[in-house]
């Protein structure tokens, strides 16, 4: 019991020793939640409060999971695979699998990932004749998944006006079709879930009387669904309902966009009757500058519970600004900064570029490649995302369910095989028909284009009846080499990089075998040995229609690699053993750490952003999105803005963020001019002692003897482009000099007065 409480703070030893009831744990960045979480699990195991299945574990990613489990398995001498420890998309998936027929699916049901979800969208719209350029196909993807996060099917959305009235017709298509052809989307595994537990009280029960505990990590990204969704497994409003121990902070919480609510956390604190509040305000990543920086800087929100976190490891450097003429410049400095960190010893892969936008990131890729600096862009194509490998994927999905119509449109004729567009919309309209599937509606298609599908049909039944007593691996290489992917491939000119992705999945095909501690010799389908295909004839085509009995009876190696594949689609596949510089929105930054770390395009309008900045829920929300980058910061914290930028294809003046103004003095170090900008009402300019050579030097006094002397602060003025604007400052002089214009609707601008063709008014 000593070794399993050794070396942790006063806080987290408090919150890992609770009584049994629910507490919100207020844990701040790199303040040790992952171990109060997996301690905590620990704990509760060996006092035996309860045993390993009893406790509901939920995270945000598999790889928090994964590292939970690794963690647990080294505290505790127990087998952490069969606990239920997971994503809320991976454990209701799980729970699906195990009352599938209570749900209302196939057990072979598969899962759509966004890229799937989007093209079954795009299939349906056509399908039903639906302009797209009136109802985008993305804009009802959003339309879609809003309405299930927040718990709502078809029937229950409040359609306002015409456009939503449709918009709500064509999410009741899009259902019916999903639950013909035995698909769901990732919103779906969550809502079908709670409408299973909320109608099923004997099931509801059940899991209620066997989850005792449960533990929420970042339980400020939950949504409301997801949070109707821990009330009942915790059975709030019971008399004694669960103990829920709740991992968050609210300081963090940067996810509005995807749903996120951050006032869950005051409303779990309220409906559950929270009486164990605990900080976790000890922090062990960075040195004290950058975390006063963050401290001050949030203190500017308003609707926060309250922490301020703190460090043992001293003030260390100080964060340096930069203010840059271009975001050219800017990359170049960024740059040289990195090479002089590499040649005092630090690794590339612990020095990360942080941007607002992916459109920033062009200009800092281009200094890197002509640098010759090893890069990776954090977030970019995760593996089972590569075209390739959906491609293969979607021949698996066909072998597993010969009814997923998505799978069956993405390879029906790739590599080519002589089915065009007027063939599918044949087999489509024969499908519509008869209410079945594509797959199903082959054989009432005749004619040549009839021949060719049924090839098709024949193609994918033999590969069934080929591997049906193959372990899984082998079985993905049969496929592979059955479905002429390989040899497509070889012929193109940069096919060798697909080949060996195509390779690497029957490695992840071993490894996930090995893993999820299936047998590596037992067959993918593990129900009734497949039997030969029955051929029946249409007159014209000898085809198989006999697909359901090759369906096999229990969930199978392959069922659950296909699962795997669509719930790790989120996560980064990392490039192993390459020390390279690291890339990524301040959003994919989220959970990870580095030595050092820039912070780049401050800027207003950019960071905060535009469609935030003039509301306060917005702004706060940015407020929050830079907390978290500057808390990814262990030793050295860098900032820069630029003058100008070019921005989709336009080159737009900068000025700085208000954000600069909400950090403290004292932890600052300018390498460049810092003038501050009057129309935010704060401190008067200054100058660093040693400002950057190269960089433009703002002068600091404006000159009345310069061509542009008739210019001064307040004027009113006209841009052609911008319109009505006043004049709030001037800086530089002569041909230098330019001017911070507020043009209303258009925002700040600067321009440069030798060239911005003012007119007074």
């Amino acid at each position: 019991m000593q070794n399993l409480l050794h070396n942790l703070n006063p806080e987290q030893l408090a919150a890992v020793t609770l009584p049994a009831q629910s507490a919100l744990i207020l844990a701040g960045a790199g303040s040790g939640k992952t171990r109060v979480l997996t301690t905590r699990i620990a704990w509760l195991i060996q006092t035996g409060q309860i045993s390993p299945g009893g406790i509901l574990a939920v995270t945000f990613t598999n790889k928090a999971a994964k590292e939970m489990q690794t963690r647990l398995s080294a505290m505790l001498p127990i087998n952490t695979r069969g606990m239920w420890i997971g994503t809320f998309h991976g454990l209701c998936n799980r729970l699906l699998r195990a009352h599938h027929r209570d749900a209302g699916l196939p057990q072979t049901f598969q899962i759509l990932d966004s890229g799937d979800q989007l093209s079954f969208i795009k299939r349906l719209l056509k399908a039903n004749h639906i302009d797209d350029e009136k109802f985008p196909p993305k804009t009802l993807m959003y339309f879609i998944n809003s309405a299930k996060d927040q718990g709502l099917r078809a029937a229950q959305v409040d359609a306002s006006d015409d456009f939503n009235r449709k918009m709500v017709g064509l999410y009741d298509l899009y259902d019916a079709q999903c639950q013909r052809e035995g698909v769901v989307d990732f919103a779906e595994l969550l809502l079908r879930t709670y409408e299973l537990l909320s109608r099923n009280q004997p099931l509801r029960e059940h899991y209620q009387e066997r989850f005792r505990h449960i533990l929420v990590d970042e339980f400020q990204d939950t949504n409301d669904l997801q949070y109707k969704w821990l009330k009942l497994m915790a059975g709030a409003g019971n008399r004694r309902p669960n103990a829920v121990f709740a991992v968050g902070d609210d300081d963090q919480s940067i996810y509005a966009f995807r749903g996120a609510n951050v006032g869950n956390m005051t409303a779990f604190e309220r409906e559950f009757e929270v009486q164990n509040l605990i900080k976790l305000e000890q922090n062990y990543r960075s040195h004290g500058h950058i975390l006063d920086s963050a401290n001050i800087l949030i203190a500017n929100n308003s609707k926060r519970l309250g922490k301020n976190l703190r460090t043992d490891a001293g003030h260390g450097e100080p964060v340096r600004v930069m203010e840059a003429s271009s975001d050219i410049q800017e990359a170049n400095w960024i740059i040289d900064e990195a090479k002089n960190l590499i040649r005092e010893g630090s690794a590339r892969s612990e020095i990360a570029i942080l941007y607002r936008s992916n459109a920033q990131s062009r200009v800092i890729e281009h200094a890197l490649f002509t640098a010759n600096i090893p890069y990776r862009v954090y977030g970019g194509q995760r593996f089972f995302e590569r075209a390739e490998i959906k491609h293969a994927i979607a021949y698996l999905q066909l072998m597993d369910n010969p009814h997923n119509d998505s799978a069956f449109l993405r390879v029906v004729n790739f590599p080519t095989r002589g089915i065009g567009a007027r063939s599918i919309e044949q087999l489509q309209d024969a499908a519509r028909l008869h209410h079945i599937s594509l797959y199903a509606a082959v054989p009432h298609v005749a004619g040549k284009a009839g021949s060719a599908l049924a090839n098709f049909v024949r193609l994918i039944e033999g590969a069934r009846f080929e591997t049906q007593n193959l372990p899984l691996p082998e079985m993905v290489r049969v496929v592979l080499d059955m479905s002429q992917l390989l040899v497509h491939y070889q012929t193109e000119k940069e096919g060798a990089d697909r080949i060996e992705n195509l390779e690497q999945l029957v490695n992840a095909a071993v490894l996930f075998v090995s893993e999820e501690g299936f047998n590596k010799e037992a067959p993918a389908f593990t129900g009734p040995a497949v039997r030969q295909p029955v051929l029946l004839t249409n007159g014209a085509n000898d085809v198989i229609i006999d697909a359901d009995a090759a369906l096999p009876t229990v969930m199978s190696p392959l069922s659950a690699f296909l699962s795997h594949a669509s719930l790790e689609a989120g996560d980064n596949q990392a490039q192993a053993g390459q020390d390279a510089m690291q890339l990524m929105t301040v959003h994919s930054a989220k959970g990870l750490e580095f030595d050092a770390v820039f912070i780049t395009g401050l800027e207003e309008g950019l960071f905060p952003h535009e469609n935030s900045a003039q509301e306060e829920a917005g702004l706060e929300e940015e407020r929050r999105l830079m907390y978290v980058a500057i808390t990814r910061a262990r030793k050295r914290l860098y900032l820069s803005f630029s003058q100008t930028r070019m921005l989709h294809g336009q080159t737009r003046y900068n000025m700085r963020s208000r954000f600069f103004d909400e950090l403290p003095d004292e932890s600052i170090k300018w390498l460049s001019p810092k003038v501050q900008p009057s129309w935010f009402g704060q401190k008067k300019s200054a100058w660093d002692e040693v400002p950057m050579a190269g960089v433009n030097q703002i002068a600091q006094n404006f000159s009345q003897t310069s061509a542009q002397q008739s210019w001064r602060v307040g004027q009113n003025v006209e841009h052609a482009k911008f319109g009505e604007g006043v004049i709030v400052n001037i800086e530089g002089s002569g041909t230098n000099a330019r001017a911070h214009i507020n043009f209303g609707k258009f925002g700040m601008k600067l321009l440069d007065l030798s060239i911005a063709k003012l007119e007074k008014i």
